[in-house]
């Protein structure tokens, strides 16, 4: 079998992450076309089983949906099937189409986006279902909540995330745990940051030692609601602290030495941070909305109750006086098992 694989997001955020995992096994497998930036592509140029296509076509973009180049597509053509990672499909194609839809955050979520965001988002997730064999996505919930919203007579096939195979590469040096908590995510509201502060504010003035980091620039998280920034400066001086842009090898770093990881989501599509976390051995707290209580059920996690700050104010001075969890970080999921159940359903 020959697969075309749409790379272009390979260094976008988690979609980007989540194919470089799968390429790996992909390529062990199939003859694979990628379509993408080569520079991205470079390290698997050299591979037999690959062809590199130039492709710097924007994602989502009416030259990607009315006018993609014609010897581009004469390639994926070619294949026997075309996989993305994404909801994002250039018109023209003509072999079996599998597409992963990983949340419909911006449907279920109101206020996300504008009207006319929200109608666009809408069109292509609508578009890649229509135009897909069958979906691909990564928790029961995000099926659920795909059916609740679009139009989806189409199979819908759970392929869970994971933790990629280079954030268990053990270090050669110790790390000592700091007394630092951590927050991944962003300022959109379905993240829960302003839940998470108030909860830190108010365990401070019962004497929680800890500080909070949070992940990413200052600015990134300004919007023209500056409600949270004007949180954040009610804390003690110096007890929260951004970390500005970071890369992955910071990230973990951040990980194994932080005490804690808050996750206070109102909505997920799976949730990495926990896992990514737990991997190193660190602890979680993490709201209870159903995606976590479906995906972490069987690993070692502390809930509190969604947007309930005095919950998690509670839960936040409980753990600090408990010694850190010791425990056998559980392989539940991997990009392998994922891999695998993409590979029998290409393959039936």
């Amino acid at each position: 079998m020959k697969i075309a694989i749409d790379c272009r997001m390979i260094g976008s955020g988690g979609i980007g992450s989540y194919i470089s995992a799968l390429l790996p096994y992909f390529i062990n497998r199939y003859k694979c076309i990628l379509l993408g930036n080569k520079k991205d592509l470079e390290k698997f140029e050299n591979n037999q089983n690959v062809s590199i296509v130039e492709c710097n076509i924007k994602t989502f973009s009416l030259k990607e949906l009315f006018l993609f180049p014609k010897n581009i597509l004469k390639k994926i053509n070619e294949c026997d099937v075309y996989y993305t990672p994404y909801c994002n499909i250039p018109s023209g194609i003509k072999i079996p189409i599998y597409s992963t839809i990983h949340d419909v955050v911006f449907l279920d979520i109101k206020g996300l986006a504008s009207k006319l965001g929200t109608l666009i988002r809408k069109f292509f997730y609508q578009y890649a279902i229509n135009k897909s064999k069958l979906i691909f996505t990564v928790s029961n919930f995000s099926a659920q909540q795909i059916k609740a919203n679009l139009r989806c007579k189409k199979q819908i096939v759970v392929t869970y995330n994971a933790v990629p195979d280079w954030f268990y590469e053990k270090e050669t040096y110790p790390t000592e745990k700091q007394n630092k908590i951590l927050f991944v995510g962003n300022i959109k509201k379905h993240k829960g940051l302003f839940v998470l502060i108030n909860a830190f504010i108010n365990a401070k003035k019962s004497g929680y030692t800890p500080n909070l980091v949070i992940v990413g620039n200052a600015e990134n998280f300004r919007t023209s609601d500056n409600s949270v920034f004007s949180l954040i400066e009610s804390a003690p001086k110096g007890s929260i602290e951004f970390t500005g842009r970071i890369s992955d090898k910071e990230l973990k770093e951040l990980y194994k030495t932080s005490k804690l990881l808050v996750q206070p989501s109102f909505y997920e599509g799976f949730g990495m941070p926990p896992l990514e976390a737990m991997s190193l051995g660190t602890d979680v707290l993490i709201s209870d909305i159903p995606v976590f209580k479906e995906i972490y059920k069987e690993f070692p996690v502390y809930f509190f109750k969604t947007g309930d700050s005095l919950d998690l104010s509670e839960k936040l001075l409980q753990i600090e006086k408990i010694p850190a969890k010791k425990f056998d970080f559980p392989k539940i999921y991997s990009f392998e098992k994922t891999f695998n159940i993409i590979q029998n359903t290409l393959e039936i």
